[in-house]
Order: C-alpha cells, then structure tokens, then sequence
C-alpha cells in the first residue's frame, strides 16, 4: 500500500486560500486562467485546494496575472517559503486521517483555541488512558495500531500546552461529558482530578454548561475555533462529527460560531464554580 502524501500545513492551505480568492476578484475563471497562462488545469485546481506546492515562477505567473503589486508579493513568497516547514508531530500526523492531520498542523500554529465539546472531555485536556477510552469506543473497527496512533497524537498534542508561549486555550464541556464514565469509574476518576488541574494553568479558562441550563446552543454539537498570530492567516472553525470533519473558513462561518461560543460562556457556570462542579463529579464517581 503506498504511503499517503502527508496533509497540507496551515501555510499551505492559507496559500491556496488567497490564490483563490485573487484569481476569484480578478473576475477569471480557472480556465481562463489556465488559457492566459499556460498552467496545466488539473495543476492549478490542486494549488487552489492546497494539493501540491507551487513552484515559485507558477507562483509568479498567477500573481502576474491577477495584477499584484509588487509591494504586496512578500506575503505570498514568506507563504511559500512556509509551506514546506512540517510541525513538530509531521511523522505521526502522516499516519493519521487527513483532515485530522491537518487539524493537528493548525492547532500548533495557532495562538488561542476555543472547543465546546458536548459529549467528552477536550482532546487537549485529556488523560492518555480517558483518550484510548474515547478512540475505542468511538471507533469500534478501528486496528490496535491506529489507536494506538490517535492517543499518542491526541497527548503529545498536549505539548501546545506549555512552553514560554504557551497556547490560550478555552473550553467549554456540557455537563454531560463529566458524568459520562469514560473507560470505567478509575479512568473517569482520574481524569476528572487531571481536569481541575489542568484548569488552574493560567493559559487554561473550563468552564461547564451544567444540566440546569436546559437547551443550549452547543446541543447541536462540538466545534472548535482557532485563532493565529498575525501573518499566519485568519480564524478557521473545525467540526467533527458522523459526517465527516471539516474545516470553515469564510468570515460568515467564523462569526456564527463565534457568536454560538459566546452565547455558551454565558449559559456556562463560571470557572471557580464550574470547577467545584467538576471536584463534586470526581467525587461522586
């Protein structure tokens, strides 16, 4: 079976993201591109879906053609540059599901990350034996092998964590996700108690949507908003569910989920009192 081609970076996506968008308010279509240029079709269709990395004068020729100036290109040529840079988990991410691949790739770009998560703990926030729980039972069929796969990224994911420029991260869990037993009484224990402590870090806000607040607008299920350092490129949703995952990227997208995440801080209990909400379900399992 041959190796699959590893997903693209955020560089690389945010590349094919704006060359889109130019050829798209230059008012040309692909073909005519492709008839003004030269540039094979089925080359310029996987640039614009971050397939394959441009060569520099390809890169020349599209800018040419969709009337960049000269002043504006360094964005485009530092992206380029970018998009052959791997992140620090490239080897494992190659063995992983593509878009889940990427997901990892964004999150260690990114500087801030909001998840509501409605059925389990956070994957950032999660014990190592809670996330083989999790795998296991999400993905009955899944190899051994794969599994074993998909906790160690989900922890050394975690390292995002910490360092001197730690990520900013906010979660928001339903209730439901700390009274679920996850890989039995012992595991759930043990995760909950990592959970508050986790919770203190100062990069780290938890807050619970608790039962009490009835419906909400994190029902339909989890999503997570990342955010990225200037120059890297602009906030992206990603949803994963039955359907597939899937990453958003249109501003119109970004701010209803944004303004869904809002709504759920609200209905969330605050940090101190959601943190006593998670001792008490320590507690109690």
């Amino acid at each position: 079976m041959p190796a699959r081609k590893p997903a693209p970076t955020i560089h690389l996506r945010r590349l094919a993201t704006e060359l889109r968008r130019l050829r798209e308010n230059a008012g040309l279509t692909r073909e005519e591109v492709v008839e003004r240029t030269g540039i094979n079709n089925a080359t310029l269709y996987r640039i614009e879906v971050a397939r394959v990395r441009p060569q520099p004068r390809t890169l020349m020729t599209l800018l040419n053609t969709y009337g960049v100036a000269d002043d504006e290109r360094e964005e485009f040529t530092t992206l380029l540059k970018d998009a052959a840079k791997r992140g620090p988990l490239h080897a494992l991410a190659a063995r992983l599901p593509e878009t889940y691949a990427s997901y990892i790739e964004f999150e260690t770009e990114a500087c801030a990350v909001r998840n509501y998560e409605s059925a389990f703990v956070p994957g950032l926030l999660q014990t190592a034996d809670y996330a083989r729980a999790v795998v296991q039972g999400v993905l009955p069929g899944a190899r051994p092998d794969d599994v074993d796969d998909r906790v160690q990224a989900r922890v050394r994911r975690q390292a995002v964590l910490n360092g001197d420029a730690p990520l900013r991260f906010w979660g928001i869990v339903d209730e439901a996700a700390l009274r679920r037993p996850v890989g039995g009484a012992g595991v759930m224990r043990a995760q909950l108690r990592h959970l508050a402590e986790v919770a203190r870090r100062p990069n780290v806000s938890l807050q619970v949507v608790p039962f009490g607040a009835g419906a909400h607008p994190g029902l339909p299920g989890s999503f997570v908003l990342m955010s990225f350092p200037e120059g890297v490129g602009s906030a992206v949703v990603y949803l994963d569910g039955q359907a597939g995952d899937m990453f958003l990227e249109e501003e119109a997208d970004v701010s209803r989920y944004t303004l869904v995440f809002e709504h759920l801080r609200a209905a969330a209990l605050d940090p101190a009192d959601s943190a006593r909400l998670i001792a008490e379900a320590a507690d109690g399992t």
